[in-house]
């Protein structure tokens, strides 16, 4: 194979894996897909470098504090991939099929991209199984001089800390507003327990003095029915007297 060949076969091979380009991603501007694959590749080589550092360190917190960073940033790849795996299906206007195709591809190989990221735990397992076997093989890393340089926290470690404390004050702030809200509440349920009780009384006389007051209004009533009764008649005796005088008086004077 001529050297024509050759440069004419690798032009051939990065024109063919030419959309697989972070950069060339990156120069649409109004491409959420390609910002957001480009989020995961910086994150990723951070995440290496992270754990590049992390394997070359000496302090042991150091170490932890690394290895928990990079820990947590590939949670949080894991978890933004079912977006960029919806961001790489959805159709974009001046994308071919094949450069649909690629991005989800591309989206397809990060998790094992991720996954592959060194985070320590491998090794520390690998470490304690080792030093377990046999007490001889047992290796410090300050060489046998522990002092008190040896203990003291690092920057990415206090950092962590204080992350830490201010979640515990927040949250001790979120359970004194519960415990002022239960407190309150429980006020209003006693006060409204003591109304009830002086509440009782007032509606049992109420009840009291309905009851009578029915009772009054019925005999009132049966009262006021014998009233109508007797009037009735008596205006009846009445008419029955004048229609007897005006028969009296007809029947006189036809007897004249």
């Amino acid at each position: 194979m001529s050297v024509i060949d050759i440069l004419f076969r690798v032009d051939s091979i990065c024109k063919k894996y030419e959309k697989y380009d972070v950069e060339k991603l990156n120069a649409s501007s109004d491409d959420a897909f390609a910002h957001l694959y480009s989020s995961f590749h910086s994150q990723i080589q951070l995440a290496l470098q992270k754990s590049e550092v992390a394997a070359g360190e000496t302090n042991r917190a150091t170490v932890v504090a690394l290895n928990a960073e990079v820990r947590r940033i590939k949670a949080r790849l894991m978890d933004d991939l079912p977006k960029l795996h919806k961001l790489a299906q959805k159709k974009v206007k001046g994308l071919s099929k094949e450069e649909l195709e690629a991005r989800t591809d591309l989206v397809l190989a990060l998790p094992e991209r991720i996954q592959a990221i060194p985070e320590g735990t491998t090794s520390a397992a690998t470490q304690g199984w080792g030093a377990s076997s046999s007490h001889n093989n047992i290796k410090f890393d300050s060489d046998g001089r522990v002092d008190d340089s040896y203990f003291q926290d690092s920057e990415e470690s206090s950092q962590f800390k204080q992350e830490i404390e201010m979640r515990k004050l927040k949250q001790n702030e979120g359970l004194e507003i519960i415990s002022e809200g239960l407190g309150t509440l429980k006020n209003l349920a006693k006060d409204m327990n003591e109304e009830m009780d002086r509440q009782v009384p007032l509606i049992d006389e109420i009840d009291t003095k309905v009851d009578k007051a029915s009772s009054d209004l019925r005999r009132t009533n049966v009262r006021l029915k014998e009233t109508i009764l007797r009037v009735r008649s008596t205006r009846n005796f009445m008419i029955d007297i004048i229609l007897m005088c005006i028969l009296l008086g007809i029947a006189s004077y036809l007897y004249k």
